[in-house]
C-alpha cells in the first residue's frame, strides 16, 4: 500500500505463462454515499443492505456501492482463483476515486509493472471503452454577513425532492432536474416579490451527482404572508410543466416552521442568490464531429450554508478538449466571484484519448466474439475514469476499460444487471487465457455516445 491508501497485489503467471505481456487489473475503492429523503443511513457504519430484484440487484434507500465495488470483486475472484491460466498479474485497487480521484493523482510512476492496464469502472455491458472526458472542480467559499430578524415575520421550509439525480457524466444530458438551481430560482424570484430572507441552506451533495435534493428556511415580512402561497404556487406549477417529461416525480413543497434567530444580510443575500442563478448546469456544447457526443458540460452540484456564517458551494466541470475544460471552469469562477466567493480549482485530470490500434482491445474484442457471438460497441464516454491521469504517469501502457451494466450510479436508484455481471466476468477471465504475445488483425470505428 503507498501513501495514498492504494493497494497493489501481484500474482505470478500460471503454467508456462511467465513470458506473456504482464496485465493490470484495475478498480477503486470507494462508493458514492447517497441516501434517499427519510433513509437514515450511517455510510461509515452500517452495511448496505442489498436486494435481488428479479434480474437485478439494488440497495434498500442508498446507493449500492457496485460503482466500482462489483469491479474490484471480479479483481479479487481472478487473484483468488486456482484454475484460471494468466500471465502475471498486478492488481492496483486506487483509494478514492469519486471525491477527486486522489489515487490516481497519489500513484507514483515506477510502481506498476505491467504493460496493459484494464479499468473495470464502465457501466454497459457489451461496451469496450477506450476514452474519456477530462473534469475539473471548482470551489467558491462566501464569509456570510448575518443579521437578526425583527418586527413581524413568518417563517417557511421550502423544499424540492423526488428528483431522478444521476451521473453528472453519464446523465448529464438527459435534461433532468437541477435540486439547487430550482431552489435558487425559486428563491430569487419570490425574493423579489415578497423580500423573503434566507436562514438556512442545504442542497445538493457529491461534485459528481447531479443533485436530487435541496432545502431553505426563510422568513418574509408579515405584511406578505397572506401572498407567499400563491407566489410559490405560480413558480411550481411552472417548473412543474416544464420538467413533466423529464422529472414526473417532482415533489416542491412549502411549509411554515420555527422561527430562525438569524439571516442573511440584505445586500449579501442580493449578491449570492443571483451569482448561484448565473451558475449554468448542463451540457454546454456538443461535439462536432461525432452526433450525440457531450464535448462539454458543468454540474452544480452542491450549497450549503454552514454554521450561519459560510457557505460552501461545489462544481464540476468536464470536457473532452482541454481548452473547453478550462474555458467552462473560468466562467464558472466569474460567476461565484461576482457574488463575493473566494474560488478555488481543483488539479483537474486529464481526458483518455482513445487509441484505435490497441492490442488490447483487440484481444477483448475476439474474447467476446468467441464467447456471445458478437461483437462488443467500441465507444470513448464523457464520464471520467482514472485511466487518463495512470496514462499520465505511465505512458506506454495499453488500456481498455469494460464493465458490467450498472444503471443509476451515484444515485439511490443504483442498481446492477445480474446476467451482465456473468458475462463481464466470463469476457474478463477468457481476456486471461487469450493473451500471448500475438497480434490480431482488425479495424474498429469509434461510437461515441452521451451515455456510457
Amino acid at each position: 500500500m503507498d501513501d495514498s491508501g492504494n493497494v497493489i497485489i501481484r500474482k505470478p503467471a500460471t503454467g508456462n505463462r511467465q513470458g506473456v505481456t504482464p496485465v493490470i487489473l484495475q478498480g477503486h475503492q470507494d462508493m458514492v454515499p447517497q441516501a434517499n429523503a427519510g433513509t437514515r443511513h450511517d455510510f461509515s457504519i452500517d452495511p448496505i443492505r442489498a436486494v435481488v430484484d428479479g434480474e437485478w440487484v439494488r440497495a434498500e434507500g442508498t446507493t449500492l456501492g457496485a460503482d466500482n465495488g462489483i469491479g474490484v470483486a471480479a479483481i479479487i475472484g481472478i487473484l483468488e482463483s486456482r484454475d484460471i491460466a494468466h500471465g502475471p498479474l498486478e492488481a492496483l485497487f486506487t483509494s478514492n476515486e469519486e471525491s477527486g480521484m486522489d489515487g490516481a493523482f497519489g500513484l507514483k510512476a515506477g510502481m506498476l509493472e505491467g504493460r496493459i492496464l484494464i479499468n473495470t469502472d464502465s457501466e454497459e455491458e457489451g461496451e469496450l471503452c477506450i476514452g474519456c472526458a477530462g473534469g475539473i472542480n471548482v470551489t467558491s467559499r462566501f464569509l456570510c454577513t448575518r443579521e437578526k430578524v425583527g418586527g413581524d415575520w413568518a417563517v417557511y421550509r421550502l423544499s424540492v425532492t423526488g428528483l431522478r439525480g444521476g451521473h453528472s457524466g453519464v446523465d448529464i444530458h438527459r435534461s433532468r432536474g437541477n435540486a439547487v438551481s430550482l431552489l435558487f430560482r425559486i428563491l430569487k424570484e419570490t425574493a423579489g416579490e415578497s423580500g423573503l430572507r434566507v436562514s438556512e441552506l442545504d442542497s445538493g451533495n457529491m461534485r459528481n451527482a447531479i443533485p436530487r435534493n435541496a432545502y431553505a428556511i426563510f422568513t418574509i415580512p408579515g405584511t406578505v404572508n397572506s401572498h407567499i402561497e400563491r407566489y410559490f404556487k405560480k413558480y411550481t406549477e411552472t417548473i412543474s410543466a416544464e420538467l413533466k417529461d423529464y422529472e414526473p416525480n417532482i415533489l416542491l413543497k412549502l411549509e411554515k416552521t420555527d422561527l430562525p434567530g438569524m439571516v442573511l444580510s440584505k445586500d449579501q443575500q442580493i449578491k449570492f442568490l443571483q451569482s448561484i442563478e448565473d451558475c449554468p448546469h448542463g451540457v454546454i456544447s456538443w461535439s462536432p464531429k461525432l452526433e450525440g457526443m457531450v464535448e462539454t458540460s458543468t454540474n452544480l452540484a452542491s450549497v450549503k450554508l454552514l454554521d450561519g456564517h459560510k457557505a460552501v458551494v461545489t462544481t464540476s466541470q468536464r470536457s473532452s478538449m482541454e481548452p473547453a475544460k478550462k474555458e467552462i471552469a473560468a466562467l464558472i469562477r466569474r460567476c461565484l466571484e461576482q457574488g463575493g466567493g473566494m474560488v478555488e480549482h481543483s488539479d483537474g485530470y486529464p481526458g483518455w484519448t482513445p487509441n484505435t490500434d490497441s492490442e488490447i482491445l483487440r484481444i477483448t474484442r475476439l474474447a467476446y466474439r468467441e464467447l456471445f457471438g458478437k461483437d462488443p460497441v467500441i465507444r470513448a464516454i464523457h464520464a471520467g475514469l482514472e485511466c487518463g491521469l495512470i496514462l499520465e504517469k505511465y505512458p506506454d501502457l495499453d488500456m481498455l476499460s469494460f464493465g458490467p451494466t450498472i444503471k443509476g450510479a451515484h444515485t439511490p436508484a443504483e442498481r446492477i444487471d445480474i446476467g451482465s455481471t456473468e458475462r463481464f466476468y466470463l469476457c474478463a477471465v477468457r481476456v486471461q487465457w487469450r493473451r500471448k504475445e500475438h497480434h490480431l488483425k482488425g479495424h474498429f470505428r469509434i461510437i461515441e455516445t452521451g451515455t456510457r
